[in-house]
């Protein structure tokens, strides 16, 4: 669903990604690992179109959406759970719903899942009980749950998260954990980013360890839960340097 083919990006003339294979196949997680400054949230911003790649390709089902604009890629079909949340502080949940609300346009079959505002609260039931309330009102947890029903409302084919669970309790992990394995069983390819691979490895296919913007360890999910030498390895090489 999701292939990135030799993608080189970075800031003010700096290169952050260096020429970056990957691939997210449709109901699949592919997590990505790394320490701070790995190049994760870069990974992410090129592939929302945030940022514009300065070589490379990113294809989304096939079709070549490389370097269009954010709002472009959204609506083919690529929703982003930012680092952060950044939902709008003034905003109540049910105007956050509302204006999220982008259902996809007549004729279109290749969405895995059509989400509606009512759809999302039966998935995030906390959320309804705080529509009223602004996002300056809301938990930690509870922003993560906005920004993350606000993609969903885009309706994606692709979802990418960035660090969803940083900073939250241990109870809100695994209520994030749990719905990162349910929405890939609705057909949806995420790719998720983190820090830390304790979480990621329960529920991804497969794994990326990325250094310095480069892949230096790819292993299936199945692989790393059966042993995680081979990670924590590659891990450890990262933090110091090697």
């Amino acid at each position: 669903m999701l292939e990135l083919t030799g993608l080189t990006a970075g800031y003010h003339g700096g290169t952050v990604l260096h020429g970056l294979d990957l691939s997210v196949p449709a109901g699949t997680v592919h997590a990505v690992v790394g320490h701070n400054g790995a190049g994760k949230t870069t990974l992410v911003h090129t592939v929302a179109g945030l940022m514009r790649p300065s070589a490379g390709t990113v294809r989304l089902d096939g079709r070549d959406v490389t370097g269009q604009p954010a709002h472009r890629i959204a609506r083919a079909g690529i929703g982003l759970v930012p680092q952060g949340r950044r939902v709008f502080a003034g905003l109540t949940v049910d105007e956050h719903l509302r204006l999220s609300h982008r259902p996809p346009r007549r004729g279109d079959t290749t969405r895995p899942s059509v989400w509606t505002p009512a759809r999302v609260l039966e998935l995030l039931p906390r959320l309804g009980e705080r529509r009223g309330n602004r996002g300056t009102d809301l938990s930690g947890g509870e922003q993560q749950m906005l920004a993350l029903a606000r993609a969903l409302l885009g309706s994606p084919r692709v979802l990418l998260l960035d660090e969803p669970t940083e900073g939250l309790a241990p109870v809100l992990v695994r209520q994030i954990d749990a719905l990162v394995t349910t929405l890939a069983a609705e057909g949806i390819a995420v790719l998720l980013v983190s820090p830390s691979p304790a979480r990621a490895v329960a529920c991804a296919r497969t794994l990326t360890v990325l250094t310095s913007g480069r892949m230096t360890l790819r292993l299936s999910g199945e692989d790393a839960r059966a042993d995680a030498t081979a990670l924590d390895a590659a891990l450890e090489l990262t933090a110091t340097g090697a």
